[in-house]
């Protein structure tokens, strides 16, 4: 009695706790129904506004947040509102919005919007300019050089994004069901989209996509409001000194952006403080240090931009504490993949059944939940035959093996051939890595593929172009293998068929590569200055990813005096602070600075850093006085201050190619040249 009691109570607990007992009595769509017109539109539409938003990230200072959380809420209002007007309209059989199409929407959009950082427009590819190569202070040579246009890089993007995700398909059932990896992006998205599809989540859903879109407008004007004051450079809002004018010689000030605020809002805590912190040490503290050394550890005389001079400390100093990072999460993942991987194997191999604690020598399977039967059956349901994965993956890398040296001829078509034949192990352990700690390393193995194809190729047959365009075939798909790895454990959790998941993402990945490199022409035509220190789009990671390039294929002789010293020592010190940081246990990490925060500033500066940490004074403050509405608010109103001002770019942009000018510059002057300026135009009062 006691027995049945207790099985009772276990059972009506796992209904309250159940996700798919709520649905039970819902029919799931066959795939061909989750992937309908209206989720693609729509996703067309979203893909377009995220992939603008991406860019403008991504051309000024390269942090991007998570913005599934924006593409959830969006995708569930847009086709939650098509479906009413359709009904309302009278049209008959109007089919009903379910989970599984919001999550064709949600891969759809995050696969094309992820085409925009993928794709190095703001990294590898920018870096192969003209303009980027002119900063590197080398000498001109044609065969480094790769200037942006428009065929190309669409053609290169179609070549390279889809491998990645005939790679992993084969092992989809290893990853999601066998070894049951968590993913923990995907398994948040999942709950997010089933939360939209309760009676009480549609109604939070409403509210929070009211608030991001008062915020959106809010954002958007500001934005508009700003460029009235921004008629020459250094005029406006980003150029108030809100901390003095020394202060914001060095880069210290507030410079009003909403869509930095936002980003602080959505980023951890410890990455903001991060930030700032690496630009007080750089631009507060080293940087004053180093230019007292002008004429002794570098030439007076030399070009501002010179890397031969104080640009060459910031820009080599931040790649080594990237390297150094990204060397040490290279290493630990990596380990932490092979243990995993090798443990999961020899338990499958040894013991296939896991025995009942207590019992005798007999083994009993696993007792599985019921939501584990219902997503298990309906995961298996639709199968993608291995042998059309196979197949495609090695009919595209035919293709790419002759077609990508026709692009550059600086990579031969044995560099592509080996890089396709490395490609899957490293988009295997990407994606499983990912599973376990949520980490993608694809821009790590890019970087890896800078050095090593670079010097395989040689200063003097251009390794620099050979270094930066396998670096972009190896992220393109590494990145892709650990995204559709994440889609797949998304519809797993919300029985989305993984062939909806896989078509979607193709679909998706499709739409990047046409949306990514518009939006990128569009900016790159509208912006001139696109790509400059101190111009509103300086694209940092550009200039970093070409010195990496150098280094692979020049070596270190071209570094400034002292500056390989500094380089090792904060190599150094990126993977002591890591090792600390891991040592320490969670409750101490929580107050050691990450150095691939604190690298970023050290080329660009901190004003960004001070946005940031603004927004997590917001948040903090927020969680403080209503932790319930905190979390729930205030993703959708950060997301509304980065769309908003991400946004407004693309009416900035039609005007800047329209020769529309603003009509007022605003300047702030020290009192001793006010005084000057005044005198000057009392002189000539015309």
């Amino acid at each position: 009695m006691a027995r049945r009691s207790a099985a009772a109570a276990a059972e009506e607990d796992e209904d309250e706790e159940s996700v798919e007992r709520i649905f039970e009595g819902r029919v799931v769509p066959g795939w061909k129904e989750q992937v309908t017109v209206r989720a693609l539109a729509v996703s067309a539409v979203l893909g377009a506004m995220f992939s603008v938003i991406v860019m403008k990230l991504n051309l000024t200072t390269g942090i991007i947040p998570s913005l599934n959380v924006s593409a959830g809420l969006l995708g569930f209002f847009l086709l939650s509102s098509w479906t009413k007007l359709i009904d309302k309209a009278g049209f008959a059989s109007v089919r009903p919005f379910t989970r599984q199409e919001n999550t064709v929407v949600q891969t759809c959009v995050v696969a094309c919007s992820g085409i925009a950082f993928s794709g190095g427009f703001g990294s590898y590819m920018f870096g192969m300019s003209e303009k980027i190569s002119e900063q590197s202070g080398e000498t001109r040579e044609e065969m480094n050089i790769k200037n942006p246009g428009l065929g190309w890089m669409i053609g290169f993007l179609f070549i390279v994004s889809f491998l990645g995700l005939f790679s992993v398909v084969p092992l989809r059932k290893i990853m999601i069901i066998d070894y049951k990896l968590i993913y923990p992006s995907g398994t948040a998205t999942a709950h997010l989209i089933n939360s939209f599809h309760t009676p009480q989540g549609a109604k939070l859903a409403k509210r929070q996509v009211k608030t991001l879109g008062k915020f959106f407008v809010i954002s958007f004007s500001w934005g508009f409001f700003q460029w009235f004051y921004t008629a020459s450079d250094g005029c406006g809002f980003k150029a108030f000194p809100t901390l003095g004018l020394e202060a914001y010689r060095q880069r210290f000030f507030f410079d009003f952006s909403a869509t930095y605020v936002g980003v602080g809002m959505i980023c951890p805590y410890l990455v903001n403080i991060s930030v700032l912190l690496g630009g007080v040490i750089s631009w507060g503290i080293m940087w004053p240090l180093i230019e007292q050394k002008k004429g002794d550890w570098y030439a007076a005389d030399l070009k501002p931009s010179s890397l031969r001079g104080i640009v060459g400390y910031r820009v080599f100093i931040s790649i080594a504490l990237i390297l150094g990072d990204g060397l040490y999460n290279f290493l630990k993942v990596m380990t932490k993949t092979v243990t995993a991987l090798v443990a999961q194997v020899r338990g499958m191999m040894s013991q296939p059944t896991l025995p009942v604690s207590g019992g005798g020598g007999t083994a009993l399977p696993a007792e599985e939940s019921f939501d584990d039967k219902r997503r298990t059956e309906l995961f298996l349901k639709d199968q993608i035959p291995n042998a059309l994965a196979m197949g495609a993956y090695v009919v595209i890398a035919i293709i790419s093996i002759a077609t990508v040296p026709r692009i550059f001829p600086q990579l031969r078509w044995y560099h592509v051939a080996v890089s396709y034949i490395i490609a899957p192990v490293l988009a295997f352990c990407n994606a499983y890595g990912c599973g376990l700690t949520d980490w993608s390393l694809a821009t790590t193995y890019g970087k890896l593929a800078i050095f090593t194809v670079g010097a395989w190729a040689g200063a003097s047959d251009g390794g620099i172009i050979a270094g930066l365009a396998a670096c972009g075939v190896m992220i393109g798909i590494v990145s892709t293998a650990s995204d559709l790895t994440q889609d797949f454990k998304t519809g797993y959790m919300t029985l989305a068929s993984p062939r909806s998941m896989f078509v979607s993402q193709v679909i998706g990945t499709a739409m990047g590569c046409v949306i990514a490199p518009s939006v990128f022409w569009l900016f790159y035509n509208a912006f001139h200055d696109i790509g400059m220190p101190g111009s509103e789009y300086p694209s940092p990671n550009a200039l970093v990813y070409r010195n990496m390039a150098i280094l692979g294929v020049q070596g270190l002789g071209s570094l400034p005096l002292h500056c390989l010293d500094l380089c090792i020592a904060f190599f150094v010190a990126a993977i002591a602070i890591n090792l600390a940081r891991d040592l320490a246990g969670p409750k101490v990490a929580a107050y050691i600075p990450l150095p691939m925060a604190m690298a970023i500033p050290f080329y660009l500066g901190p004003y960004f850093g001070i946005d940031m940490c603004i927004g997590s004074l917001v948040r903090c403050a927020w969680d403080r006085l209503d932790p319930a509405r905190a979390k729930a608010f205030a993703p959708p109103v950060a997301s509304g201050l980065i769309c908003g001002d991400g946004i407004w770019t693309l009416p900035q942009s039609v005007l800047a190619l329209a020769g529309v000018k603003p009509p007022i510059c605003m300047k702030f002057l020290s009192r001793s040249t006010n005084a000057r300026v005044d005198a000057f135009l009392r002189r000539h009062p015309s």
